[in-house]
C-alpha cells in the first residue's frame, strides 16, 4: 500500500523545496535492539517532479541525550571514557565523550538527561540549558541527539570516578579537563565523538562571548 507523506514542520521559506514523499513499500529487515527499516520510495525533487523509485535503509535506534557538564569550582569540563564497540574497527574502541544515553520510552529528553547523569556519574542536576537538537547521520539513521549544558558547583559538583550500569555492559570512568586542553585534544584527533566536539566548541564560543 502506498503511503503519501507531507512534511508539515518545515519552515515556510523551505516548504516549496521538498514537501512530498511517496512510500511504495516499507518493511523491517532487522528487528532487534536496533531496528533497520527498508523503504522503496519517490520524493519530490527541486524541479517539482517526483524522483525515480529508490531504495533506502534507515537505522531506527531511537533518540538520545547528551550533557556537557561544567564544574564552576574547578573551571573544568567533566568527561567520561568508555568502550564503544562500533568504534573498535577504527581504533582501540575507547572513546572520550560527554555523558550521554538513549531516551527510554515515555521519558522526555530532560528526564533522560537527568537519569543518565545520575547513572553514569552520580550527579543530580536541577537546571539544564538546551544547546541544540541534531541528527547524527541523516543519510543512514533517524537518531536525533538532544544536547544540553549544565553547570555544577559545591556538593552538586561531586561525581563518581566510575559508573554505568553493569547489567548493560557499561564500564565508565569520569574525569575533568580544562576547556583549553579539550580543544587541544580535538585538534590532535584524540576527541573524535561528534556530540562532544559540538558541545566543547559551543562552550568555547560561550566563554568568548562572556569575555567581551
Amino acid at each position: 500500500m502506498k503511503e503519501l507523506v507531507i512534511l508539515e514542520n518545515i519552515p515556510l521559506k523551505r516548504q516549496a523545496a521538498v514537501k512530498k514523499v511517496l512510500i511504495e513499500e516499507k518493511k523491517l529487515v532487522l528487528d532487534d535492539f536496533f531496528k533497520v527499516q527498508e523503504a522503496h520510495l519517490r520524493f519530490e525533487q527541486f524541479n517539482g517532479e517526483m524522483s525515480p523509485l529508490i531504495r533506502r535503509f534507515s537505522l531506527e535506534r531511537g533518540n538520545s541525550v547528551a550533557i556537557l557538564v561544567f564544574n564552576l569550582d574547578t573551571q573544568k569540563i567533566i568527561l567520561v571514557d568508555q568502550f564503544r564497540y562500533p568504534a573498535y574497527s577504527k581504533g582501540h574502541g575507547w572513546i572520550t565523550e560527554i555523558i550521554a544515553g538513549m531516551i527510554d520510552p515515555g521519558e522526555s529528553p530532560e528526564e533522560s538527561a537527568r537519569r543518565e547523569l545520575h547513572e553514569e556519574s552520580g550527579m543530580i542536576i536541577s537546571t539544564l540549558e538546551h544547546i541544540n537538537t541534531f541528527f547524527t547521520s541523516p543519510g543512514g539513521s533517524s537518531e536525533q541527539i538532544f544536547l544540553y549544558y549544565a553547570e555544577v558547583s559545591g556538593e552538586f559538583a561531586k561525581y563518581n570516578k566510575t559508573g554505568g550500569l553493569l547489567d548493560h555492559g557499561e564500564d565508565i570512568t569520569s574525569f575533568e579537563i580544562s576547556l583549553e586542553e579539550a580543544l587541544g585534544r580535538i585538534k590532535a584527533g584524540e576527541i573524535r565523538d561528534a556530540k562532544t566536539i559540538i558541545g566543547i566548541l559551543w562552550l568555547e564560543n560561550r566563554q568568548l562571548k562572556l569575555q567581551k
